[in-house]
């Protein structure tokens, strides 16, 4: 059974007879069914009942269910309600627009709105480039999606991608004081999403791609950045890259190998397996092969798909045919951004010694790390309930802030490495540990570093 998790957490609102076990007695049903216990309160109390306030999380929706019949069972025992956490937490969504002027007297009406802001309006006629100064666009950013690949959701819709976008949002505020929006539309047309992105970028200091499907979100990304003078992120691609790399980064230190001699092998080759080798080679990378669901890319092989043709060409130098379990035996490091269960314990056993193994896919790894830590080294996994999660707000919230800060145009590989080596390099070297090669995401030292670095190497607009 899976690890109950807080994406399902519920609470209970129950009603019991007074009694001094009535709240163990509730505690204990609930245990029983695998679920953890998170919070227990009595909020009323009277002489012949109690009203029990209990919050636990749980695996899935039928897990909720189980939670509630055991509890209901109990004798004496009626619950009167039960609420889903995570829906209650996004009911009317989860970020809004705040004054950052007073608006109090007639004097502030006439400054921040008609007739003074006339005056400023028509001095960023006379210089476009007043925008940055005297409006929202230095430090605002377009969360821009046509929900088309949602987290391992799929092709959900514009509709269904928001609760991700508002998330991206809320995150881009908290980690780094960015004020990012989403703009989530309602065509999968390239042409069309590169045109309506193009129209609305004169509101913004730049555009975060998210949740685009490949191969599309390639060539959204290369025209866009090449038809504006703002900086274009995919954050599938790049901020997954930045986190993989800062990961392996102290991994590679851990082991005392390093990266130029390492055997790498990646599963996956959609966006952010593809961008994860191109800067794993920036980085000094030498010896990878790339596995999509035929095998292994072949050195030379053609391929109709522009980065699927990088691929061929980048990558395999040794020349390597055959499948994924194939590919791993005597690798030093395992990379997948694909799909769960790809490979067992034999598998991972038969790498390299002191191996590292990255299973990224969500929810369920390539394999669990349970199993793969028996022979690799290092573990680590895209989740949060397991040690060493490759998260992208590591990266994202202070890659933009570097870019708003530095009033960049665009977007570097050597922005890219620099911010992985700042990731990589929050942790001391008597902090690291085979469970600790990537630091927590609400440690405030991360994204002030990664914006230093990235302002650093960024060339202002002109």
């Amino acid at each position: 059974m899976a690890a109950p998790s807080p994406g399902y957490s519920i609470s209970l609102r129950v009603e019991t007879p007074v009694s001094f076990t009535a709240t163990s007695d509730i505690a204990t049903a609930i245990a029983g069914t695998g679920a953890a216990v998170t919070g227990l309160d009595v909020i009323e109390s009277h002489h012949r009942f109690m009203t029990v306030a209990v919050g636990c999380d749980t695996v899935d929706a039928a897990h909720a269910e189980r939670v509630r019949e055991a509890v209901d069972a109990l004798e004496g025992i009626t619950v009167h309600e039960v609420t889903d956490q995570t829906f209650q937490l996004h009911e009317g969504g989860k970020i809004e627009t705040t004054l950052r002027v007073p608006l109090r007297t007639r004097d502030d009406l006439s400054r921040a709105y008609t007739p003074g802001v006339a005056r400023v309006c028509k001095a960023i006629a006379e210089d476009k480039d007043l925008a940055r100064l005297y409006t929202i666009k230095k430090n605002t950013v377009a969360v821009v999606t046509d929900g088309t690949a949602v987290l391992g959701l799929g092709d959900i819709g514009p509709e269904a991608a928001m609760p991700v976008m508002e998330g991206k949002a809320a995150l881009f505020k908290q980690f780094a004081g960015v004020d990012a929006w989403p703009v989530a539309l309602d065509t999968k047309d390239t042409e069309e999403i590169i045109s309506i992105v193009k129209a609305i970028a004169p509101a913004y200091g730049g555009i975060n791609l998210e949740d685009i499907s490949a191969p599309r979100c390639f060539e959204i990304e290369a025209r866009l950045r090449e038809e504006l003078d703002i900086p274009v992120f995919h954050d599938d691609q790049h901020g997954t890259a930045i986190v993989v790399q800062a990961a392996l980064t102290n991994a590679l230190k851990l082991t005392g190998k390093k990266i130029e001699d390492v055997t790498i092998a990646v599963a996956g080759v959609g966006a952010a397996g593809t961008a994860i080798i191109k800067l794993l080679k920036a980085s000094g990378a030498r010896h990878i092969v790339a596995a999509g669901r035929a095998g292994i890319i072949e050195r030379g092989s053609q391929h109709a798909d522009a980065n699927r043709q990088w691929l061929a060409d980048n990558t395999n130098e040794e020349g390597f045919s055959g499948s994924l379990k194939e590919a791993v035996v005597g690798r030093d490091v395992f990379i997948g951004v694909s799909a769960p269960n790809l490979l067992d314990e034999a598998d991972v056993a038969a790498m390299n010694e002191n191996s590292i193994v990255f299973a990224m896919s969500n929810p369920d790894p390539e394999v669990h790390p349970a199993i793969a830590s028996k022979h690799a080294a290092i573990v680590a996994t895209g989740r949060s309930d397991f040690p060493n999660q490759i998260n992208n707000v590591l990266a994202f919230p202070g890659f933009f802030r570097g870019l708003l800060d530095a009033g960049a145009s665009d977007i570097t590989d050597e922005m890219l490495v620099v911010a992985a080596e700042a990731i990589a390099g929050t942790i001391t070297d008597e902090e690291l540990n085979p469970s600790f090669i990537i630091p927590s995401v609400f440690d405030p030292e991360v994204s002030v570093r990664v914006a230093e670095a990235v302002a650093q190497v960024a060339t202002p607009r002109v």
